[in-house]
Parts: structure tokens; C-alpha cells; sequence
């Protein structure tokens, strides 16, 4: 048996539960990256990085040293290459920044790298496994809606719109976990960590 940590991406859409999922898996003892968190860090906290926002969306990207949301939006909203711009600057760096992460948790057994978009970046196929989370469409907004008191359930059926369709994901995962209140997910994650840690 190698004693190379197994590295497993986990993913969904919008309210699916993926958090609720790896913080079962922490307490079997895995280590969760959590991207789009380290995403935000990064932004703040790299400076490369936010050299390059700054050349794409100006010094006012910026308020005390703070990423300004409305000013990126805004601008991002009337200028679709603009976003695509700035995702072609925070992939590559989340990705570097994964890879050391990686480096320095080589004692762990499991690492998870939890992103909403792991499919769609093509970054699944860098991973040894992957598990989507699913939950049905009414589940998610209700889910959503009640922890993120600034969306309202349109907000939220236009994201789940613009996101990958759980049906296109199924056949890119090598594990499906059905968060849909009906099946325990205690009991999904430990057979999935038993199947991965005697692989």
C-alpha cells in the first residue's frame, strides 16, 4: 500500500451540501483545501495576483487592501471577457497554490480539494478520485436561501442555471453522494472513505 496521501476532489452546484459532506470526511481524519475560500485569500493576499487584478480592473479593485466586489461585478456585468479574464488569472494561482498544500500534508491519508468548479475547469483530472454531491433543485434553494440571507430564491435559480448540470457530472465522478434528506450521508462518506483507504 503507498503511503501517499489519496487526493480527492469534491464537487456540486450551488447548495448541494459540499461543506457538510468534508467536514464528515475531517472527522475521519481528512484534510479539506477548500478552493474557492483559498480563492478569496488569494486575491487579498498574493501579490502577483493582485498586481494583475489591478491591470485588468484598475487601482479601485482595491479599497483598503480589501477586494471590491461591486467595482469587479460591475464592470465584469457589462464586459463578459472580463471575467473570463480574471478566472484565467485566479485558476492558475488556486492551482499553484494547491499543489504546495498538497506538498505539506503528505501525512495525511486523505486530502480533499472541495471547488464548485472542479468539472468544468478540466481540474478533476488532476485528482485521484471524485465525489459530486447532489440534492434536488427546491432542497438547494431552501438551503441557500436561509444561510445566505442576501440572495433571494431567483438569485439562486440563476445560478444553479448557469452552473454544469448534475446529469452532465455524473459520468465525469467516480462517486455520487445524494444529499437529498431521504439516504444518510454519514453513512454514503464512510463506505466512499472505507472503498478509498483500502485502494
Amino acid at each position: 500500500m503507498s503511503n501517499k496521501p489519496h487526493i480527492v476532489g469534491i464537487t456540486g452546484g450551488i447548495g448541494s451540501g459540499k461543506t457538510t459532506v468534508c467536514k464528515i470526511f475531517e472527522t475521519m481524519g481528512a484534510r479539506t483545501y477548500y478552493a474557492d475560500d483559498r480563492a478569496k485569500w488569494l486575491m487579498e493576499n498574493d501579490d502577483q495576483l493582485i498586481k494583475n487584478i489591478k491591470a485588468l480592473f484598475g487601482e479601485e479593485a482595491y479599497r483598503e487592501d480589501k477586494l471590491d466586489r461591486k467595482h469587479i461585478a460591475s464592470m465584469a456585468f457589462k464586459d463578459d471577457s472580463l471575467l473570463e479574464q480574471l478566472n484565467g488569472l485566479v485558476h492558475p494561482a488556486v492551482s499553484h497554490d494547491v499543489v504546495k498544500w498538497i506538498d505539506e500534508n503528505q501525512d495525511a491519508r486523505l486530502l480533499l480539494k472541495e471547488a464548485a468548479l472542479l468539472f468544468e475547469t478540466g481540474s478533476y483530472k488532476a485528482l485521484d478520485k471524485n465525489i459530486l454531491v447532489t440534492a434536488p433543485e427546491d432542497i438547494r434553494i431552501l438551503r441557500v436561501v436561509s444561510r445566505d440571507s442576501h440572495r433571494s430564491e431567483q438569485d439562486v435559480k440563476n445560478i444553479i442555471e448557469n452552473q454544469m448540470k448534475d446529469e452532465e457530472k455524473r459520468p465525469l465522478a467516480d462517486f455520487v453522494i445524494e444529499n437529498d434528506g431521504n439516504q444518510s450521508v454519514i453513512k454514503q462518506v464512510m463506505n466512499i472513505y472505507e472503498e478509498l483507504i483500502v485502494a
